[in-house]
This record gives structure tokens, C-alpha cells and sequence, in this order.
């Protein structure tokens, strides 16, 4: 079953009271996908790879950033603008030749989440934004799949296995996503590089323990971390609700947008693809309004005028009202919030949401 060198390399998994060989075999058989190889991503994936995990899948559609390199611990300044999965990829078949890797550079959607996710037989989501949270979960019930789900934010992060033996899932900690105002993403409220690693690696621990066969410790718990106080906690989650396992996969962007689907103030959406139809064509004035930090823009953007999130209220005369203007940020959803701030004073017909942002962009390229 194990070569010499297999032998070598987990020997201290072979010795370890409550794992041995057994639970070596049994991981060499399993199969783990991991959403996002990012800052979660990175410690998770090393960890899996050198535990012996027998195949990895990395689900990323995005490219390596200077911004990432303060967590995202696979990467170096050679990698900024390359694809994250391709490059993890080359990294973790260095770290261990045995492992079998599938990468997917590519968008998770309601279209293809269950056709990846029905390959493996754990799935570990990494993300940063609610929509694909949900539409992980979802497919994870929908597929039967027991989900390490993990999230850092400032100095706080948190990890726990859900929907396993039918237990919790997301849904049940989530029921309805929060408020877009009140959530900022890690560019507009900061997060503690090492804290990623922290995270990732507790994710990876009960991640390895499910491929092996071992009981996870934190099924239908929820491990919180304060890194500023060391303070932890573990709560428990409860019993799940029936009303809380869908029967369908949905629109994530609308489902945590904010807004219902009939309300007609949801920003219109316009497409990667679309959009640069337009531009092409040239049939009409187009202006491109960029609403993410000062930072961020000076990483690299498609144009436009340049009106901060924080700011676009205050500097809306300076937003065409004629024409189509195209709001973007970096996955849509920044961008989304302000044409709804704008859309609260006025029914401006004529803005439009680059849906999925630069990242879609980019994968259009």
C-alpha cells in the first residue's frame, strides 16, 4: 500500500495513538476540494498535501495580487498576476510528488458547483464573500458532502464542519445573509495576515481527520478565535432546522444582495462579456466608475473614474446621467452597494453592475 518513501514521509502519522496506518490508507483514498487559495486556502492546502490526502482539488478564479502576499503564504512578488490555482498547483506537487491535484480556474456557479463538488468526498471553503458561501453549502447538501467551512475578518476568525450526518449546515449559523453595508471585505476593514494561517491550519486538522475517517471535532460546533485578546471559544450550533436544507441552487448575487427579486431597485447587471461588447461596438457613451480604495486601483483597473465606495454619495454629480455608466469593484458586490446608495435618492436608469467585477473581467480575457 506504501512505498518506502510513503513509509518515511508519514511516519509520524504511523506512530501517532488514535491514527496509524489506518487512518493513512483511508486518507490516500479520500479526495478534498478547496474553494478559494487564498489566505484560508494557502495553510490549508499545504497541510492537506503533506498530510497525504490522495487527491486535491482547488477551486480559484482569481490572480495573484502584491495586496495578497501580507497571507497568502503560497505565493511570491514572481506570481503577482498569474492564476492562484495554477500556481498553488506547482507549489504542492513539489511539496508532495504523491498526491493527485485538479485544478479549476474557474468561477464556482450555480451551473458547475455540483458536477465539482460530486467528485470529491470533503469539501473545504476558503472564500470571502457570502454568495459563494451559500452556494458551497447548498451544493454540499444538495451532494451530500460534509463541509469545513472557516472565515477571518480583522483579528477574528472562525472554523466548524457542517452538514455532517445531516447536521447543521450554513444555513443554520446563516439562516439569511447580513446586511451588505455591514459586512466590509478584507480590503475595506483590514485582516491579520498570520490569522489566516491560525485558521487554515484548524480547517486543515478537521479536514485531514474526515478524509482519514476520524471523528471531527467540531461537527455542528462553531471554534471562535479573538487573535487581539487570545480569547476562543467553542459553541455548540444546535440542532438543524428542516426548513434550512434547500432543495435547489439559486441566485447567490441577488440572495445576498439585500434586495428581494421583485424590488425594481436592484441594480441592473451587465457582464464581462457584454460589456466588452459594448466598448467594441462603441454605439453609445459608455463610463466605467471604479468605487474600490485608492490602493487597489493603483494594483491595476479597466479605466473610468475613480469614486471610492465611502465617497459615492457625496460625489454623485460627478457620475454621467446620461449614456451607460458601469459601476465595478473587485467580485460586484462593493459595486453593487453603490448604485443602490445612489438609486435611494434617484431612479437612475442608466447604471449598470459589471457582474463578478474585475475577476470576471479578468477571466474573460
Amino acid at each position: 500500500m506504501f512505498s518506502k518513501e510513503e513509509q518515511q514521509r508519514y511516519s509520524r502519522h504511523f506512530v501517532l495513538p488514535g491514527f496509524g496506518e489506518e487512518a493513512q490508507k483511508r486518507l490516500k483514498n479520500s479526495s478534498v476540494l478547496v474553494i478559494g487559495a487564498g489566505g484560508l486556502g494557502a495553510p490549508l492546502l499545504q497541510y492537506l498535501t503533506a498530510a497525504g490526502v490522495g487527491k486535491i482539488g482547488i477551486v480559484d478564479f482569481d490572480t495573484v495580487e502584491l495586496s495578497n502576499l501580507q497571507r497568502q503564504i503560497l505565493f511570491s512578488d514572481k506570481d503577482i498576476g498569474k492564476s492562484k490555482a495554477e500556481t498553488s498547483l506547482k507549489y504542492l506537487k513539489e511539496l508532495n510528488p504523491n498526491v493527485e491535484f485538479n485544478s479549476y480556474p474557474e468561477k464556482l456557479t450555480s451551473q458547475n458547483a455540483i458536477q465539482i463538488i460530486d467528485e470529491f468526498d470533503v469539501v473545504a471553503d476558503g472564500s470571502d464573500n457570502f454568495p459563494t458561501r451559500y452556494l458551497v453549502n447548498d451544493a454540499c447538501v444538495l451532494a451530500n458532502k460534509p463541509l469545513v467551512y472557516g472565515s477571518i475578518h480583522g483579528f477574528e476568525g472562525q472554523c466548524s464542519v457542517l452538514n455532517y450526518k445531516n447536521g447543521p449546515n450554513y444555513r443554520d449559523l446563516h439562516p439569511t445573509p447580513p446586511d451588505p453595508d455591514s459586512v466590509p471585505n478584507c480590503a475595506e476593514g483590514g485582516v491579520l495576515g498570520a490569522l489566516a494561517g491560525i485558521i487554515g491550519s484548524t480547517m486543515a486538522v478537521e479536514a485531514i481527520k474526515l478524509a482519514a475517517g476520524l471523528e471531527p471535532g467540531l461537527a455542528g460546533k462553531l471554534f471562535l478565535f479573538d487573535s487581539q485578546h487570545y480569547y476562543n471559544d467553542v459553541i455548540n450550533l444546535g440542532a438543524p432546522s428542516p426548513q434550512n436544507r434547500v432543495s435547489q441552487l439559486i441566485d447567490y448575487e441577488v440572495f445576498c444582495s439585500g434586495n428581494s427579486s421583485n424590488d425594481d431597485n436592484i441594480p441592473k447587471s451587465v457582464s464581462a462579456y457584454e460589456l466588452k461588447q459594448w466598448i467594441q461596438q462603441q454605439k453609445e457613451d459608455i463610463e466605467l466608475v471604479d468605487v474600490r480604495e485608492l490602493f487597489e486601483r493603483a494594483i491595476g483597473h479597466i479605466g473610468g473614474i475613480h469614486i471610492p465606495l465611502s465617497s459615492i454619495s457625496s460625489r454623485s454629480n460627478e457620475i454621467p446621467k446620461k449614456g451607460k455608466v458601469v459601476f465595478y469593484c473587485s467580485g460586484g458586490v462593493r459595486s453593487a452597494r453603490a448604485i443602490e446608495q445612489l438609486m435611494s435618492h434617484a431612479n437612475y436608469r442608466n447604471f449598470y453592475n459589471l457582474e463578478g467585477g474585475l475577476y470576471e473581467w479578468r477571466a474573460e480575457s
